[in-house]
């Protein structure tokens, strides 16, 4: 019991963990958050994807199945780019469904439309 992922190829930590895992983790989060659900629903989606994620890892790339060290490191990394895609979606959501009370303020806010203001 090395380090973290021990005994597999960063080409497989990559293409399982990031590529596979962290693409569904962002389109977990930013479906949940288009049906209008709360933000701990993706941790909840987190969890699941950490557990498949070290299924892959030890049937593809003969990994620890039941490494805890792993399986916490991929959810956290799953959990913090769905919550990212999550508050993406959801600022984007509004406003584009109340145009007429808030405007986009950067890349995951959004600010109230005062009285008189312009967008």
């Amino acid at each position: 019991m090395g380090g973290f992922y021990s005994g597999e190829s960063p080409i497989a930590v990559i293409l399982v963990t990031v590529v596979l895992g962290g693409g569904a983790a962002f389109l977990s989060g930013r479906a949940i958050a288009g049906d209008w659900r709360a933000p701990w629903q993706v941790a909840v989606a987190a969890v699941l994807l950490g557990a498949a994620s070290r299924f892959i890892h030890y049937a593809l790339f003969q990994g620890d199945l039941v490494s805890l060290r792993d399986f916490f490191a991929d959810t956290l990394f799953f959990l913090l780019i769905g919550l990212f895609a999550w508050r993406l979606r959801r600022a984007h959501q509004m406003v584009r469904q109340y145009p007429w009370l808030y405007a986009r303020a950067g890349l995951l806010g959004w600010r109230e439309i005062g009285q008189g203001n312009e967008r």
